[in-house]
């Protein structure tokens, strides 16, 4: 896993500060290779937000992230109550790794 350990601090502090404490947080896509370099920061987030905070809490995580980590390419992936499960979410619950 190619994140620093106060990296990954950082980021399940801003998700249980932006999506709650009951909010759970992945590591999927190409950071999860250490033989590979480079590459965005991909987050799966699962949280009890209805669709319609969805939005707001990912564009303030993204925001917060920015301010944290420096300028870095971070996507984000949100799975929030009621909503069924996209092929994304199946990839990045199947291939991701807890922070």
């Amino acid at each position: 896993m190619r994140l620093t350990e106060q990296q990954r601090q950082t980021i399940r502090e801003e998700v249980a500060n932006t999506f709650g404490p009951n909010a759970s947080v992945r590591l999927f896509g190409s950071r999860l290779d250490d033989e590979r370099r480079g590459g965005d920061i991909d987050l799966y987030i699962e949280a009890d937000s209805t669709p319609e905070e969805l939005l707001g809490q990912e564009l303030k995580l993204y925001a917060r992230l920015q301010r944290r980590l420096g300028e870095r390419r971070i996507d984000i992936v949100v799975h929030g109550q009621g909503r069924p499960l996209r092929p994304i979410d199946r990839h990045a619950r199947e291939s991701g790794v807890a922070l």
